[in-house]
């Protein structure tokens, strides 16, 4: 049998057990969804750390680069890291000490419940489109190791992630991250060290980058808002994702929370490095790649050894399977508590974990469905990031740090916060989400200001 195919059968099973074991200490909806509230920093950081790093973090960033070369619109890894940073300084301490479930709770407590069900039902697409993208990812990798069919291969994918995150949940998915984490960092290093040596050492693969492909001061930026709009849908998309406030709610206190986000961030631009050096090197190395984003896989499967090569498939399996849970675990969430849990609030404990997991199996099934159908996950994904995130923002904003506006400006945020971001993206605008941001706040405050007090009074939930 190929020792590839030997190696990712290990690594499956191995998650598939601690999602099962762990799955012994779930006895309830907050233990399933938010850990009980005690993950520490190791599982914390790596949580973090590794739910972001998937798979387009490495293959995306590493292509972009190799075809492009690196200027400031270049954003991965950069923006998300800075993203991750500024949650913790600003965002953790406060979201945590509320003792959110999901971000929809918070637009329960400020606004009302119906703006909580449609914050949720903005946001549930984003996971469910990013769950879909990394299981075709997921597929591909285990069709080339194992000689499966396609669709076979990511039915065998999307088995695996929703097997263990409906088992154990938010811990498991933190245990595993832990795993996945580092392997991840492993497979990397393997890879870089591997084709500094092909290139005669540092100095020589410092040699081989061409200083004209570092596109700092030349037409390559584009217009200074170009570079704004490149930087600030990963940035304000990361920062109100459910993903990462799920994790920083899961930690134990708001100072883990905090500490934990910041070194997260810090740790996924150092990590988030390789794939860039390796990109910058990649001409020297392959010359001519008509792909780009098959970079990596392809400096791994024709320069490495075969137990180096079992070593970076593990990483990038590790990437997909730490992004693919968080992202079922998210969208189960908002449904399950923040519009099944509303509309029956008389469920018991024992039930409510029942409806989540079964959440969890429904949308992993949803998730495969539109991997093995649609050709273009990857721009449904950059929709749903960008249409439901700048209304969310603008509600984190006011709903944390401000008594102005009620119920009423928070659904005109979302409204045209969405429409506006739908209408550029479809329109090709050159810079839709910095519209849609900024239709989301205008709204947001002339509704604040000119509608009548009793639309924004919030109603007792």
């Amino acid at each position: 049998m190929n020792p590839l195919l030997i190696g990712l059968i290990l690594y499956i099973v191995a998650q598939l057990a601690i999602g099962v074991v762990i799955s012994r200490r779930v006895r309830n909806e907050d233990d399933y969804l938010v850990a009980g509230r005690s993950m520490g920093y190791t599982l914390s950081i790596f949580s973090i750390f590794a739910t972001w790093f998937g798979a387009e973090a490495c293959s995306d960033a590493a292509g972009t680069v190799y075809a492009n070369g690196l200027s400031w619109t270049s954003t991965e890894p950069y923006a998300y890291g800075v993203a991750l940073a500024l949650a913790g300084v600003w965002l953790a301490a406060p979201l945590w000490s509320k003792k959110l479930t999901t971000l929809a709770d918070l637009f329960r407590e400020r606004f009302s419940p119906g703006v909580e069900r449609f914050a949720a039902l903005l946001l549930v697409p984003t996971s469910l489109f990013w769950a879909a993208a990394q299981i075709r990812v997921f597929g591909h990798v285990i069709a080339g190791a194992s000689g499966f069919d396609h669709i076979s291969a990511m039915t065998i994918a999307a088995g695996v992630v929703i097997a263990y995150t409906s088992f154990g949940g938010m811990l498991a998915d933190a245990v595993t991250d832990v795993v996945q984490g580092t392997a991840l960092v492993i497979g990397l290093v393997v890879i870089l060290v591997g084709m500094v040596g092909e290139l005669g050492g540092v100095q020589g693969a410092l040699a081989s980058i061409d200083p004209a492909r570092l596109h700092f001061t030349s037409e390559e930026n584009g217009s200074w808002l170009d570079v704004a709009e490149a930087w600030t849908l990963p940035i304000v998309g990361s920062l109100v994702a459910q993903e990462l406030i799920a994790r920083m709610s899961s930690a134990r206190s708001g100072t883990v929370a905090r500490r934990s986000a910041v070194v997260a961030g810090l740790f996924y631009a150092a990590v988030g490095s390789i794939p860039v050096l390796l990109g910058l090197m990649g001409p020297a190395l392959i010359p001519d790649l008509a792909q780009p984003d098959e970079l990596l896989p392809e400096l791994a499967r024709t320069k490495l050894s075969t137990l180096s090569y079992t070593l970076f498939a593990g990483a990038l399996v590790s990437a997909i399977l730490s992004t693919v849970d968080s992202a079922l675990l998210v969208s189960s969430s908002l449904f399950s508590h923040n519009i099944v849990g509303r509309l029956r609030p008389n469920l018991d404990e024992r039930t409510k974990l029942r409806v989540a997991r079964t959440c969890t199996v429904g949308f992993g099934l949803i998730a495969l469905g539109l991997a093995a159908t649609s050709t273009s996950v990857g721009d449904l994904m950059e929709l749903t990031n960008g249409f439901g995130s700048a209304g969310v923002f603008a509600l984190v904003v006011f709903g944390l740090f401000s008594r102005v506006g009620g119920p009423w400006s928070a659904f005109g945020a979302l409204t045209g916060g969405a429409a506006v971001y739908v209408a550029g993206y479809l329109g090709e605008w050159s810079h839709p989400y910095l519209a849609a941001l900024a239709t989301a706040f205008a709204a947001y405050l002339a509704l604040a200001l000119l509608a009548p007090p009793k639309l924004n009074a919030a109603p007792r939930p």
